[in-house]
């Protein structure tokens, strides 16, 4: 279809929100959409098996092993230049490729993309969004669950509640515009293990939702013009 939205999923580990998309719009709970390429930087990730069963293209690019940094490296300055180097070329893969998306997904994605990625997709009209397990403006970065338990045992939890939330990508980690948000409770007596199954099992849905909202809104956009 010319109208489809056409979605790039980066993810890092086992790809179970990547399977969550591909079922999804298999079901035509994401309508006008489709995967066209799955992005990895992780050799080992599993998310590459459930590409290849869904039939969609994938891609190892990762920051080490393509060139970008030396293994080991300790400075500062050095290491900010790779992932500056490794952020812009990612970024001319899905502009200059034969992927280009109108719509980027980071589920699951264990990298911190900077300005030399981010901008050039912005300039493109590109949206990109992510999923993270907490509400907007707490816990931001990683080992959210953990941080929200922490503070539960303290009793320094608000309302005993955390939650997860899908939101736009900007610079400043975690701090984008929310687009969806689902508040979930920390029960009683529930080590950090039950809280994060219980966690995990609201992100699929709340993942899938808010790329349909994006996806429509993307659709819409484009017939308006």
């Amino acid at each position: 279809m010319a109208d489809q939205c056409r979605i790039v999923v980066f993810a890092s580990g086992n790809g179970s929100n990547f399977q969550a998309l591909i079922d999804a719009i298999a079901k035509d709970q994401i309508p006008n959409s489709k995967i066209i390429r799955l992005i990895v930087n992780r050799g080992k990730a599993y998310a590459t098996q459930r590409a290849e069963k869904a039939g969609i293209p994938w891609e190892y690019f990762n920051l080490i092993s393509n060139g970008f940094q030396a293994k080991g490296e300790k400075d500062p300055v050095r290491i900010q230049e790779s992932r500056d180097k490794y952020d812009a070329a990612l970024a001319d893969k899905l502009l200059n490729g034969d992927y280009r998306p109108d719509l980027v997904v980071l589920a699951g994605w264990m990298y911190v993309f900077g300005k030399p990625f981010l901008d050039p997709l912005e300039a493109a009209g590109i949206k990109i969004i992510n999923l993270h397990p907490a509400l907007p403006g707490k816990y931001d970065g990683a080992g959210a669950i953990e941080r929200a338990y922490e503070d539960f045992k303290a009793g320094k939890l608000e309302n005993n509640k955390t939650g997860i939330m899908v939101h736009y990508v900007i610079a400043q980690v975690d701090r984008g515009e929310p687009i969806l948000t689902r508040e979930i409770e920390v029960h009683e007596g529930e080590d950090l293990h039950q809280l994060e199954e219980r966690i995990h099992s609201h992100e699929h849905q709340l993942l899938v939702e808010a790329t349909a909202k994006v996806v429509q809104e993307i659709i819409a956009q484009r017939a308006a013009r």
